[in-house]
């Protein structure tokens, strides 16, 4: 049998990994894993030297990279994949995670409308550049500033 093959037929839940299959799987470095660890949302087991991850390792994980692709702190990621492993009544554990992405959200749309008013002062930058290139290569003199 390969060992492929000997892989698929243990169940998921028991599986382990290294490090770096855990890292190649959620392509980032073993150091973001270790990372990770330092700050308490992975806990993987020992055999001798070698870090060993569960499927709890994997899932957690897998919640930290959402968690951070959402744009949330590691701090607001660690409360919120604890929770999740939490056998507590999910109804506060689900209005929190709300308040959440609610602060996140409104946070995001913030930072957007930042941006876009930037942008627009920088388009009009730049449409002023032109103008100015474009008097300077026909010879036309640019007019002069105006006074505030």
């Amino acid at each position: 049998m390969p060992p492929e093959a000997a892989v698929a037929q243990v169940p998921r839940e028991t599986r382990t990994c290294t490090i770096t299959e855990l890292a190649q799987e959620f392509d980032i470095t073993p150091r973001a894993i270790r990372f990770y660890e330092d700050v308490g949302l992975l806990t993987p087991s020992r055999s001798g030297r070698n870090r060993v991850y569960s499927q709890r390792d994997r899932v957690r994980l897998k919640l930290t990279l959402r968690g951070k692709r959402l744009g949330l702190s590691l701090l607001a990621v660690k409360q919120l994949v604890d929770m999740y492993e939490s056998p507590a009544d999910t109804e506060p554990q689900l209005r929190r995670f709300i308040g959440m992405l609610q602060a996140q959200r409104h946070q995001l749309e913030q930072q957007l409308e930042d941006l876009n008013l930037t942008l627009h002062e920088v388009r009009q930058h730049e449409a002023n550049c032109e103008r100015l290139l474009a008097q300077r290569l026909t010879g036309a003199e640019p007019p002069a500033p105006m006074a505030d």
